[in-house]
């Protein structure tokens, strides 16, 4: 992890590095989902995030890396209650992924050599309290998106079989990845990411050369270049904390949880889950840029991201999702007279 490319050497793609930020701020808001072309740094953008992120504390060796050792589950062996800082961890979960290798299961092992009915965690066990990616998301089977979709809305994994049963803590932030192109995700997975973002090629020779250059100072001398933007993903990192340590104390007032309410109503978003991931994520990005007051501002910034995937096809309008939601955000928040200032973005 400590390899991982650096995060602010990330060329372009600010949408996408923004809302991974806003879930290390806050994971609350749900995860991120990004749509768009292969090689365009999504997995880059997870692993550089984890690494830049300060390390978690955990009990040595504990298989559901718990913070205590009262936390440590009850089939859980550890040998060595000590805390040991570690790199907040990133787990993939394969396409064809079986649910045994997810979940976990009996260790054949252990049952064999020595006739004890002992658990073998699963990747949602590494995956507590860090990320969780899933590449082409939308290429899934049903059944381990139902798998996902019980231990999202619960934070808990639960394993009844083969005389097992056993239940951890399984909070992780879900970074799914997917060309629609492929596919379409199913709603109820779709619904359960908090942020979605989409990401192209580079438009311009300039960005690809850019890109071709710092890939290749980081292939030919890694130590040279991580410590070339060493600085740059300080600054990030001690934001991301700063932020968290504001956000209890960052507030909404009654005309932003009316705005929130408005724009869902005037887009059509089914429930009450975007009006929720919309203020979490503008308290989160106002608490990033040092703000102590959520505004209208903070709002058109991450609207887009919180309700694009929310909404529902209209067979009349070819135009993108996303450009739907900046239509209405335009009108609904036009009587606000308030015009985003330019020192609002990623830096």
């Amino acid at each position: 992890m400590t390899d991982a490319f650096p995060f602010s050497a990330i060329v372009g793609q600010d949408d996408m590095k923004l809302a991974m930020i806003l879930t290390a701020i806050d994971p609350g808001i749900g995860g991120v989902l990004v749509f768009g072309d292969r090689g365009t740094g999504k997995s880059t953008a997870v692993r550089a995030l984890a690494a830049l992120l300060p390390p978690i504390q955990q009990v040595a060796g504990c298989p559901v890396n718990s913070p205590a050792p009262e936390d440590i589950p009850d089939w859980a062996t550890v040998s060595n209650m000590d805390l040991v800082d570690r790199p907040t961890p990133v787990i993939d979960l394969p396409l064809g992924v079986t649910e045994d290798r997810v979940v976990g299961a009996l260790d054949i092992e252990r049952a064999l050599t020595r006739g004890e009915k002992a658990f073998e965690p699963g990747l949602l066990a590494r995956a507590n309290r860090g990320y969780l990616y899933i590449d082409e998301v939308n290429l899934l089977e049903d059944h381990i998106v139902d798998l996902l979709l019980d231990v999202a809305q619960s934070g808990r994994n639960v394993v009844e079989r083969e005389g097992l049963s056993i239940h951890h803590s399984a909070k992780f932030v879900l970074i799914g990845s997917g060309n629609p192109e492929e596919g379409e995700l199913r709603p109820q997975l779709l619904d359960r990411f908090g942020l979605s973002v989409e990401v192209g090629s580079p438009k311009t020779i300039e960005q690809r050369v850019e890109v071709m250059r710092r890939r290749d100072a980081y292939d030919c001398d890694r130590a040279g270049f991580l410590a070339q933007w060493v600085e740059a993903d300080d600054k990030i990192r001690k934001r991301i904390v700063v932020a968290r340590g504001a956000l209890p104390d960052t507030t909404a007032d009654d005309a932003i949880l009316h705005s929130c309410a408005e724009l869902c109503l005037a887009l059509g978003s089914d429930g009450l889950r975007g009006e929720l991931t919309l203020l979490r994520a503008a308290r989160a990005f106002a608490a990033y840029h040092g703000a102590t007051d959520v505004s209208h501002d903070h709002l058109r910034r991450i609207a887009a991201a919180a309700l694009s995937h929310r909404l529902r096809k209209d067979p009349l309008d070819e135009a993108g999702s996303f450009t739907r939601v900046g239509r209405v955000v335009d009108t609904v928040l036009a009587w606000s007279h308030q015009v985003p200032k330019p020192g609002i973005g990623l830096c």
